[in-house]
């Protein structure tokens, strides 16, 4: 990659990750959209996007959870078979035209589920765990095909389905990322047996971004500007993405 390439990306990267994490997601989705736009091939953005959703779905993690939003009951159930799910999905490695068009349906969504604001905050039940259990499992190898955590579909049926408060969604959400994401890019190493090396720099990128980030949003409500911005931005990746092939 171009050192002035790289510098943009490097950019790009921390204010997708700062802006995600306000609004408690790791920005994979994101991450996937400034890559696609700088037209680098699928086989370097799926490894890339997973490293960098570990590192800020575990800084979104420990602010969520230390601002008291995580609850373990509503988290395992969508979580027990979405994590190895998710390394199946790691380990497959699409055709690049099927790659595209699945991730760019995949931002659309995002950018659906950001200018989507749900009527009410509140919980009126929680789900069974005969429902929660297969959700997730789909969520997880969804998740490890596109390179994304699967937080940016929990998180809108947590509040659609009334299952679970913003932030509680937020917080849950957080720590299913994570774990997706590690076991999505170890079935991704265990096919390539490599991680791009320029993921290093956009690293750093993230872990600050997704630290000023998640210390606001885990204190502060969601601004409806960011949501809007971070909604173009995804209208804009999927679109190319689908029409592009």
């Amino acid at each position: 990659m171009a050192p002035d390439q790289l510098t943009i990306l490097t950019v790009l990267i921390l204010v997708v990750a700062f802006l995600y994490s306000s609004v408690g997601h790791a920005g994979a989705s994101g991450y996937i959209a400034v890559m696609s736009l700088l037209e680098l091939a699928p086989t370097v953005i799926k490894p890339t996007a997973l490293v960098l959703n570990i590192l800020v779905a575990s800084i979104a993690t420990f602010q969520f959870w230390k601002a008291g939003h995580f609850t373990w009951r509503l988290f395992w159930p969508f979580a027990v078979l979405a994590i190895p799910f998710a390394f199946v999905g790691g380990y497959m490695n699409l055709p690049t035209h099927v790659f595209k068009v699945l991730v760019g349906i995949v931002l659309l969504f995002s950018a659906i589920r950001f200018l989507w604001k749900p009527a009410e905050d509140i919980v009126r039940k929680e789900p069974s765990r005969v429902v929660a259990v297969p959700i997730g499992a789909g969520l997880g190898l969804l998740a490890g095909l596109t390179g994304t955590g699967g937080g940016i579909f929990l998180t809108p049926l947590l509040l659609l389905m009334r299952w679970a408060t913003t932030k509680q969604a937020a917080g849950v959400s957080a720590l299913f990322i994570l774990f997706n994401s590690v076991s999505g890019l170890l079935g991704n190493i265990s096919s390539t047996q490599r991680i791009p090396s320029f993921a290093i720099p956009l690293a750093v990128a993230a872990v600050v971004g997704g630290t000023i980030g998640s210390h606001l949003g885990s204190r502060r409500l969601p601004h409806t500007a960011i949501k809007r911005l971070l909604a173009i931005v995804l209208l804009i990746a999927g679109g190319k993405l689908i029409l592009t092939r």
